[in-house]
């Protein structure tokens, strides 16, 4: 089974995907007005996905784009997914909490 996370570091915040069979993948959300191209994710030897981004304080809505699928998760129902929120499409996003350090 994929999985996807998004986790707050002191020197920043790493989004994780894992898809080892996809091409291509992309991380939108409200930090980058959810450009579908803006934050190409990089590929890691054990077929996960990474991008590390300094988002500052604040609540972010994201999604991954698994060679061009919108998803909270790959291969998981977005209803599984925890810590999403329900957007004006009806579908789910993924939500991430960066503090105040």
């Amino acid at each position: 089974m994929a999985t996807a996370d998004a986790k707050t570091q002191t020197n920043g915040t790493l989004f994780k995907c894992d898809a080892p069979d996809a091409k291509q993948v992309f991380l939108a959300g409200t930090f980058n007005k959810w450009d579908s191209r803006a934050t190409p994710m990089e590929k890691s030897s054990d077929g996960s996905w990474h991008a590390h981004l300094d988002l500052p304080p604040g609540c972010y809505e994201f999604k991954f784009i698994v060679d061009g699928c919108w998803c909270c998760e790959p291969g998981v129902d977005e209803q599984a997914v925890p810590n999403c929120v329900c957007n004006e499409f009806g579908t789910m996003n993924r939500v991430i909490e960066i503090p105040q350090i």
